[in-house]
């Protein structure tokens, strides 16, 4: 069975006003001496957040008990100097982002301008595991087309700058701005995908292999598939059931592979639209569906997802558990669906914030 693994970016507030607060060297300092040369905190591009990131595992249950490990492990330091901690895939509040401290990120300001200065975004990267530079690469040529659902169940992200921006996930359209970000095409073989990351850094537009920001690529660090599509989930059931369908969307796809069967020749173009409808309605509206390349509802995409991975899902014994997790999240929307409701509820964006302090915190 193939291990998986969660990093969760996760934003830094106040806990009165709920205005982000660029406290993380600070929160990481407490982390540095309490944990030594074993950190569960890491910094990230801006001081108004930090990212934790799990032990892979095989289980799903010890996944969810350490992707909630992680963020108490977040939350008791915050609260340490003062801030609470909020799953938000960007701040309901006005903010001016506080770049992290080193020369890397001072590259990254002047290189990239203000997509870097108002990029104060939250996601949510999956790793599982792969055998080889190959599989890994045969994996990524045919998940393509179902990425923009996992976008969809995870959409938490629908205030901008103290206003509703219409979106679901308006974190992967700020996202997008990277020169690098987004679909990418079928590579056929781990040869051709390696040309391609060469040759966009001897552009020397990206500063180096981390800026890399494909929605699914080779992880740098370890061997594992990388699906980054996902904003940050406001409830860690939903974050469980995003990674127990990449694991079984690698597992799918690596079956077909074995199998012979070949990638879905679909554009860049059409994978780039249906992930902005995605982004765009979430699971509250029509996506595209990714076999038909029509409008359908979001349920109708969703449950395809699953039944696409059925098998893997049945056979790693994670089936029962993301038919009942994603039933839970249709039926009390994702996470841009309960920012909105309790907006209608309070009239606030701050209850907005502190309604997701308390989620987290919990």
């Amino acid at each position: 069975m193939r291990s998986v693994g969660v990093e969760e970016e996760l934003l830094l507030v106040d806990p009165d006003s709920g205005e982000p607060r660029a406290v993380a060297g600070t929160v990481l300092a407490l982390e540095d001496l309490a944990r030594g040369d074993d950190p569960e905190l890491e910094k990230e591009l801006q001081r108004e957040q930090l990212e934790t990131a799990t032990r892979p595992t095989k289980d799903m249950t010890d996944l969810a008990a350490e992707v909630r490990r992680r963020r108490a492990t977040a939350v008791e330091r915050a609260g340490a100097v003062g801030a609470a901690v909020a799953a938000l895939a960007t701040s309901p509040l006005p903010v001016d982002p506080s770049l992290s401290a080193g020369r890397r990120y001072r590259r990254v300001a002047e290189e990239f301008g203000l997509t870097a200065q108002e990029q104060l975004t939250c996601g949510c990267h999956v790793h599982v595991s792969v055998e080889s530079d190959e599989e890994g690469v045969a994996v990524l040529d045919r998940i393509r087309p179902w990425l923009a659902p996992l976008l969809a169940l995870s959409a938490n992200s629908p205030f901008w700058q103290g206003h509703d921006s219409g979106y679901s996930s308006y974190r992967s359209q700020v996202w997008g701005r990277w020169p690098s970000a987004g679909p990418v095409e079928v590579f056929g073989g781990p040869e051709r995908y390696h040309a391609h990351v060469r040759q966009l850094l001897d552009t020397r537009t990206l500063l180096d292999k981390g800026m890399i920001y494909f929605d699914a690529r080779l992880s740098r660090n370890y061997p594992t598939v990388e699906i980054r599509v996902s904003d940050v989930c406001l409830d860690p059931d939903d974050t469980v059931l995003v990674a127990a369908l990449a694991r079984g969307l690698v597992d799918t796809a690596a079956r077909d592979w074995r199998a012979g069967r070949p990638p879905e020749p679909v554009s860049v173009g059409l994978l780039r639209l249906a992930s902005w409808r995605a982004s765009r309605s979430g699971v509250a509206d029509g996506l595209v569906h990714p076999l038909e390349w029509t409008p359908a509802p979001a349920e109708t995409v969703v449950r395809a997802l699953v039944e696409h991975v059925r098998d893997a899902l049945a056979d790693s014994g994670d089936l029962a558990l993301v038919e009942e997790s994603l039933a839970r999240l249709l039926a009390r929307g994702g996470g841009a669906d309960l920012q909105r409701a309790a907006l209608a509820r309070t009239g606030e964006l701050r209850s907005v914030v502190e309604e997701a302090v308390e989620r987290t915190a919990s």
